[in-house]
């Protein structure tokens, strides 16, 4: 089935979500793989970050049953 605008325009929207999420967790990575030892005051920051993230991820993805 071929996708609408509209739809075209939502998963574009979708994409820029999971984006943050994944952005998010690569700074946790490093964190963990890199530099832990220093920084790991920040990963309570991220930690919250990447939840709020991912419920924006999750509630748009409901928006649009496509998604799924």
């Amino acid at each position: 089935m071929a996708l609408t605008e509209e739809q075209k325009a939502i998963k574009k929207e979708y994409a820029k979500y999971k984006r943050i999420v994944t952005q998010i967790a690569g700074e946790i990575h490093d964190i963990v793989e890199d530099t832990i030892w220093t920084d790991y005051e920040k990963l309570l920051a991220l930690s919250e970050k990447v939840q709020v993230a991912m419920r924006d991820v999750t509630e748009f993805k409901a928006k649009h049953d496509f998604l799924k």
